[in-house]
């Protein structure tokens, strides 16, 4: 018989997030533990016994033929087998596995008590398991106090510094904390490997080394942190080239932007929205996938992504980029429609195995949008943003050089369009974008500067 369990996650040594990734592929691994879904991954401060290092924590909820007893044993000798050695009670560990719930089961044994007797007053639990169940409640006969666990949450006290989740980029980059009110933008440079796309087709197509390698200095040097790689363009009616095609133009480049030392802390992102690009991309030195489609044009692409482990951006798309244009209506609203959507591929990527914290988001400017929805969607980031379901997840915003800003300011060459660009780029950031995908990294990353400036306080 399955039961299901919710299991607190924690690290505050070493690097948390790995470690926490690990414990949960362990509990994969033993055949009787399935992690079903996972919380987003929040810092936080210690408790208790103050003189530590920062915790990581989230909460995951599995599938499990194992008794309580038995569910415990093996969480132990997860914890064992990573190397937590117990030095003092609340102290550092490396990771940190405790049940919070099984079933409508009530345990207290001088091992085991479930539900954990101290949940309800650690913020550090109960924010994460909100993502997974805010409306449930501890079983009815429990002596503790009645009340949802968002209720439980609405009623703690404030904390000092707002908690935020945090989303790994690379491990050379700080990861992404998404609700963070001073946190600075990423700017995600653009370097399309293509002949055709939209605004600098065969600007970096069959670039020499050299060049490619004097390009990607520049972009670093100008504040780039994410280098996004395309070698197939989505642009409107673009040829669709073979898989293979499209890795012998990525990879070179990946291989050589992870050959030089000025590179070394950034994260490298491939444009793709197919499965067997993304591995062999990811395999050769990327972060990130950034798929156009969030899944829906390679049905291999979440579960691949799921094992590799890496972070991916799910961008709303209809159709494909030949047919997004005549799926641009929304009679039910823009911004809830895309938040509905959205909610559905997170869904499927969690269904996958991709974990949570690992997902960063993306409105699709310009992919199944008519103008009047690309500025609606600016306007109200901020409200797409708390959309249920969604909250706490980091958002990529892509505006550089696209159509609607070229009508609206009536430029006509893509190449021109800075200035318009500029506008969008900072009523993103006041939206709350934590990532703008950018073609004129040098600009873009002062006006970045300065909307965070003014809106990051």
């Amino acid at each position: 018989m399955e039961h299901r369990a919710f299991i607190a996650l924690g690290s505050n040594l070493g690097d948390r997030v790995s470690m926490i990734e690990k414990a949960c592929k362990e509990m994969d691994a033993t055949g009787k533990i399935h992690v079903l879904r996972t919380s987003s991954l929040w810092e936080t401060k210690a408790m208790y016994v103050l003189d530590q290092d920062k915790f990581v924590n989230g909460v995951c909820e599995v599938s499990t033929s194992l008794s309580p007893t038995a569910l415990l044993f093996a969480l132990q000798a997860i914890e064992n087998k990573m190397g937590r050695v117990r030095v003092i009670d609340k102290g550092p560990r490396n990771i940190d596995l405790d049940i919070l719930l099984y079933d409508e089961q009530t345990i207290s044994t001088e091992r085991l008590k479930i539900p954990h007797a101290l949940m309800l007053e650690r913020e550090f639990v109960l924010r994460p398991l909100c993502e997974l169940i805010p409306e449930r409640s501890l079983p009815a006969h429990v002596s503790l106090p009645a009340g949802s666990f968002q209720y439980h949450l609405s009623n703690l006290p404030p904390p000092e510094t707002p908690i935020s989740p945090l989303t790994p980029l690379s491990p050379s980059l700080p990861a992404i904390t998404a609700v963070a009110s001073t946190r600075d933008t990423c700017i995600m440079s653009i370097l399309n490997l293509t002949p055709d796309s939209f605004s600098d087709g065969g600007t970096h197509f069959n670039l020499s080394p050299a060049k490619l390698t004097a390009t990607v200095k520049t972009h670093v040097a100008a504040g780039a942190s994410i280098l996004d790689l395309g070698g197939q363009s989505t642009r409107p009616g673009a040829v669709q080239v073979s898989p293979s095609e499209e890795l012998a133009r990525v990879l070179p480049a990946i291989k050589l932007i992870r050959s030089l030392p000025e590179a070394k802390k950034v994260a490298i992102s491939v444009d793709t929205y197919r499965a067997d690009v993304a591995e062999e991309a990811v395999e050769a030195g990327a972060d990130i996938v950034n798929d156009v489609s969030a899944g829906t044009m390679d049905e291999k692409m979440l579960p691949t992504v799921a094992r590799l482990g890496c972070t991916v951006c799910l961008m709303h798309m209809r159709g494909t980029p030949e047919t997004m244009n005549k799926l641009a209506s929304y009679p039910d609203g823009i911004v809830e429609t895309v938040g509905r959507e959205l909610l559905e591929r997170v869904q499927a990527a969690e269904a996958a195995g991709i974990r949570r914290w690992r997902i960063i988001l993306d409105p699709g400017i310009g992919f199944a949008k008519k103008q009047e929805h690309n500025l609606e969607l600016l306007r109200r980031l901020g409200e797409l943003r708390k959309y249920p379901g969604l909250q706490g997840l980091p958002w990529l915003v892509g505006t550089s050089r696209k159509a609607f800003v070229g009508r609206i300011t009536g430029v006509k060459e893509a190449k021109d369009r800075t200035w318009g660009t500029a506008a969008a780029v900072t009523a993103a950031i006041q939206g709350g974008a934590d990532i703008v995908r950018v073609h004129d990294v040098e600009e873009m990353g002062k006006v970045a500067k300065m909307a965070d400036a003014v809106w990051r306080v």
